[in-house]
């Protein structure tokens, strides 16, 4: 019986050590001006834990508490920070930022970067309708996590800013939040939605008027 229960432990140590997902740090900027501002400023260690972290409340955020509800294939988030035009962007579980942002930032940087990561993570866990969904939403969901986590900058539009409501980053953003106002765990649920496919008609499914209603509800509340 006793080499039974080791077996078990064991497999299930196994088990645990295949699904844990890990987090790499790589500045081969760090001879420039904003890869040198990134260590001194931010630092590798802090940006790991950061994509940690930033899983963690994705998780969270989407109601992943199972497992099986996630990405299954994701093994290591990666971050290399490099010289390159832009901000970031996320490839294959691996997210690039801008030696060259980072330098030309001229408030809090780490705070900056901290959000960044959490749209840029966002985009390694979410749904995303199979390619399907608009890329404003797929945008707008990822500047909703860092809105929830509380690293929206000052910059970014007022609510019932925006032109339409699948905009993308922080427009979407906005709207999003609205919208799950009107349902909590909306944001979630849409995501889950997303893991098959996509259709306008998942915000009537859920909110009961479409989206373009919708869009115009949260316009009507907010510029009166």
């Amino acid at each position: 019986m006793s080499s039974l229960v080791i077996i078990l432990c064991s497999f299930l140590l196994l088990t645990t050590q295949v699904a844990a997902v890990t987090y790499s740090v790589t500045n081969s900027a760090a001879n420039t001006p904003g890869g040198t501002r990134f260590n001194n400023e931010v630092g590798t260690a802090y940006a790991r834990q950061t994509l940690s972290s930033a899983t963690d409340f994705i998780w969270r955020t989407f109601q992943q508490t199972n497992p099986a509800d996630r990405k299954s294939n994701v093994q290591q988030v990666s971050l290399i920070v490099e010289s390159m035009q832009g901000v970031a962007y996320t490839i294959n579980d691996q997210i690039h930022l801008s030696a060259n942002y980072v330098q030309s930032y001229s408030g809090n940087v780490k705070t900056e970067v901290t959000g960044v990561l959490y749209h840029e993570v966002t985009h390694v866990w979410q749904w995303t309708g199979n390619g399907q969904a608009p890329g404003g939403l797929i945008e707008g969901v990822a500047d909703y996590v860092r809105l929830k986590a509380g690293y929206a900058p000052s910059h970014w539009v007022k609510p019932g800013q925006g032109d339409r409501w699948d905009q993308g980053y922080d427009v979407t953003a906005r709207f999003l939040d609205y919208c799950n106002s009107l349902r909590n765990g909306f944001v979630a649920e849409l995501n889950k939605k997303m893991r098959g496919g996509y259709s306008d008609a998942y915000f009537t499914d859920l909110l009961g008027k479409s989206v373009n209603q919708l869009w115009n509800d949260y316009k009507a509340r907010f510029n009166n």
